[in-house]
């Protein structure tokens, strides 16, 4: 009882027709033990791209390059931002017989038909470098790992990308552009970065307004430039009509039901991939990723709150 634990329980709900896998993080603290529960609805298939909430030039684009030969495509965001989701979508979306997928997760989220599905284990040796190693043995055409959480698994999933295969993962950064940088952190080469990676997705998840009990306001020129508005634009908005919460019996009171992704989607170009073989830094990245078309989170996150899907107020929590 006093050390930290993780495990796992199953619970079955045969007359509701589900099945719940529970993830338990225990952390002993001075006043007792700090339990964490993840819930995973193993009754619930997989999402589909077009349910992501990408709005549909991104959509194109990203479904574009899902169906690349070769590669490596990186969601990133923090903890619960909805990465293995994304992931997980753009293997439906793929997924063909003669199209050779295999993933090593931790754990396997949701068991998709056609494909060869690992579940790392630690204790007996199995780890995603391991499991990435063996793979490269069985001809495959797309690999997902799980998550890039250390030196070889990043070294040996670009490595992949640059041999005829289709490589998905995921990272821990708040932006795009800094997925670059930490590969290379990572002791990744940084010209090997630039050639391998195509395209690094950042994402986050917001609370969704309840459609029952939102209400229209007009937000006042304080409250944009709290929200980041430069001065310009928060007169440009003045009479802009946005959502807020209320709450209502549907949402609990709460003013929210659901959630809505934000994202970032940057392509890599020859600019790009220039400055990454130039140990260039996450600033200069994003400056020209810009200056070549790609919407910053805020940018989506903004669309998404003009649609009334999401509040400013809930923006500005995510998008810290």
């Amino acid at each position: 009882r006093r050390k930290p634990q993780d495990g796992r329980i199953s619970l079955s709900a045969k007359a509701a027709g589900r099945h719940l896998d529970i993830r338990v993080a225990v952390l002993p603290t001075a006043d007792g033990e700090s339990v964490v529960m993840r819930l995973m609805d193993k009754s619930k298939r997989a999402p589909t791209l077009t349910e992501l909430g990408l709005s549909d030039g991104m959509r194109a684009e990203f479904e574009e390059i899902i169906r690349k030969p070769t590669g490596a495509l990186l969601v990133t965001g923090p903890t619960g931002s909805g990465k293995s989701t994304t992931l997980y979508a753009a293997l439906v979306e793929i997924n063909r017989p003669e199209i050779n997928i295999l993933t090593v997760e931790d754990p396997v989220e949701y068991r998709l038909p056609g494909l060869s599905q690992v579940q790392v284990n630690p204790k007996a040796g199995l780890t995603f470098a391991n499991a990435l190693r063996s793979m490269l043995r069985s001809d495959p055409d797309v690999i997902m790992v799980g998550e890039i959480r250390d030196a070889e698994t990043a070294k040996i999933s670009i490595e992949a990308a640059l041999t005829g295969h289709f490589v998905l993962s995921t990272l821990h950064t708040n932006d795009a552009p800094s997925a670059l940088t930490r590969l290379n952190e990572m002791g990744v080469e940084p010209f090997l970065t630039g050639s391998a990676v195509t395209a690094v997705l950042a994402q986050r998840l917001a609370r969704r307004l309840c459609s029952h009990c939102c209400e229209m306001y007009l937000p006042s020129p304080e409250e944009l430039l709290a929200a980041r508005f430069s001065p310009e634009q928060a007169a440009a908005a003045d009479g802009l009509s946005l959502y807020r919460k209320r709450g209502c019996p549907r949402c609990s009171q709460t003013g929210y039901k659901g959630r809505v992704g934000i994202y970032q989607l940057m392509i890599m170009s020859e600019t790009l991939e220039r400055l990454a073989a130039q140990h260039a830094s996450r600033e200069e990245l994003e400056r020209a990723a810009i200056e070549g078309g790609m919407k910053t989170l805020w940018d989506d996150g903004l669309a998404k709150v003009a649609a009334g899907l999401t509040s400013l107020e809930e923006l500005s929590r995510v998008l810290v």
